[in-house]
């Protein structure tokens, strides 16, 4: 039997030969410059070989966002329901921190959308609901604490100057997150 295939399995691509030549533009030219061309040509074919993997720059963009989430370890072993929220959270925290050039599109995007961001999500509202965070809060919680750590994360990802005119290190940086993690649970606990 022949089997007829798309433009880009004639190409000899895959998606995640697609993907980490997206990561790696995205990187160099950030989300506005990086186009389905550019993939292209740094894969060396004709843009419509892409389609066949991805059906937009956007759904391309949405796939390597929720690429990054698959590192996130949404098993945490502790019985706290606060301990595993700050654990999940921080955890997202330094993922997003190693892929620092997809930051400005998780900030457009308003996070990702795909298997592992909906898992990362599932993952939050299970700690909330263990901690008897009403139902009807479940929901804000989850995008108050994914805003509060694509945020961070993204400010931390830049050079911080204080007020005296000296670069914050990374570690005040991640100790002024995990405060603020800690008062945002600490509050959505007490309601």
């Amino acid at each position: 039997m022949t089997t007829t295939r798309k433009p880009g399995e004639r190409a000899g691509l895959t998606p995640e030969i697609v993907f980490a030549a997206a990561r790696e533009l995205l990187a160099e030219v950030g989300i506005e410059a990086m186009s389905m061309r550019g993939v292209a040509k740094r894969l060396g074919v004709a843009p419509n070989a892409l389609y066949a993997h991805v059906v937009s720059k956007q759904d391309l963009v949405d796939h390597l966002l929720d690429d990054v989430l698959s590192a996130v370890d949404t098993q945490v072993a502790t019985q706290d329901p606060s301990s595993a929220l700050q654990a999940l959270m921080v955890d997202t925290y330094d993922v997003l921190l190693l892929h620092a050039a997809l930051l400005p599109a998780f900030l457009v995007r308003q996070g990702a959308r795909g298997d592992n961001a909906r898992r990362l999500g599932d993952g939050v509202k299970t700690h909330l609901e263990s901690a008897s965070v009403p139902a009807e809060r479940v929901d804000q919680a989850v995008h108050v604490l994914i805003i509060h750590t694509i945020g961070f994360a993204a400010f931390a990802s830049h050079p911080n100057i204080d007020s005296n005119g000296y670069e914050q290190p990374p570690a005040v940086l991640r100790r002024d997150f995990t405060v603020g993690l800690k008062w945002l649970i600490f509050g959505m606990l007490d309601c």
